[in-house]
């Protein structure tokens, strides 16, 4: 097995030399573009990851995570246009440099890419990476589609939320870790428990997102501090302190959250004082530990060596601790 840090760096310099030398322009440029603004790409790390788990070369997993990190792209354009969103890591959307109609062409394009990367497996292989791809990419869809509905409603529960972050996101770290999996010839139980430990690392990572959103550093989220505060984003700390919440505090709540003022310095600092006070962010906190130890709880039933087991230990642990 190698390091997370040796899988971060093949997957970089396998797309840095990703050639999509295709016409017409316009319509691959944007995506030469947007894949080349990089990110964490921690989907197609965990790919290969997965398949060396499970004793296969990590090259072998390439095109399978080629095609992961292709998918989870297409959706940020089209997430980008649907929020009308202007940056995307720092720089311009797609659909801000260049416009709506690219963006969603462009976008349709890469989901038709994904797809052809898979091609380069043996009907077996292909055959099960595709039926996996076909079912977690419809589930995406329906994530949010779910997150969409959830802007209008003041009735969301605490499961609805869950089921929508699983959907949205998790379930792309699942199908990434299964992926490798399926590459790798292992047996459907190991294959269904790597997929069961991504699912939950998943959502444990969106409920880190939603709190750093809220508590994070400026300096290292890499994101506005805040932004789902201002966008009136009903998170799952938005939800734990609607529950626990005092009477006047709920009132100040759904007040604050139906508001949208010049200057949202005093909005931002008076909601994170209700979600410390009420215990929402404890909550929150907590629910990211459980998830997490959810996940962990998967390793000890996969036929993997000690050595494995920890490197996926320490990975989640390295994800329920980061700060960015």
């Amino acid at each position: 097995m190698h390091s997370i840090a040796y899988y971060q760096e093949v997957i970089s310099a396998h797309f840095s030399s990703l050639q999509i030398d295709k016409q017409p322009n316009n319509l691959y440029e944007p995506i030469r573009y947007i894949l080349a603004l990089g990110g964490k790409r921690m989907r197609p790390v965990l790919t290969l990851m997965a398949a060396e788990i499970f004793n296969a070369e990590c090259s072998k997993a390439l095109s399978a995570a080629t095609a992961v990190e292709v998918f989870h792209n297409f959706s940020l354009i089209h997430d980008d246009i649907m929020d009308d969103a202007p940056l995307r890591r720092g720089n311009p959307t797609v659909h801000e440099k260049w416009n709506i109609n690219t963006g969603i062409l462009s976008g349709d394009a890469m989901l038709i890419l994904a797809y052809q990367y898979f091609e380069n497996y043996e009907p077996k292989v292909f055959k099960e990476l595709a039926q996996l791809f076909s079912k977690t990419a419809l589930e995406v869809c329906e994530g949010q589609q779910y997150d969409v509905d959830f802007e209008t409603r003041n009735d969301v529960s605490i499961l609805e939320y869950l089921k929508m972050i699983e959907y949205k996101t998790a379930v792309l770290v699942g199908a990434a870790m299964k992926m490798g999996a399926i590459v790798a010839e292992t047996s459907e139980e190991n294959a269904n428990l790597i997929y069961d430990f991504g699912l939950n690392l998943g959502i444990a990572f969106q409920l880190q997102d939603d709190y750093l959103d809220a508590f994070g550093d400026p300096k290292t989220f890499g994101k506005q501090v805040g932004g789902d505060i201002i966008e009136n984003k009903k998170t799952f700390l938005y939800l734990k302190a609607m529950e626990f919440a005092t009477p006047t505090e709920k009132e100040q709540l759904l007040h604050l959250f139906s508001i949208q003022p010049q200057d949202n310095a005093d909005k931002i600092k008076l909601v994170k004082d209700i979600f410390v006070t009420s215990g929402a962010s404890l909550a929150t906190q907590e629910a990211i530990k459980d998830f997490t130890f959810e996940a962990f709880k998967t390793l000890e039933k996969m036929n993997i060596t000690s050595d494995k087991n920890e490197l996926l230990r320490a990975f989640g642990e390295n994800l329920m601790g980061r700060n960015v």
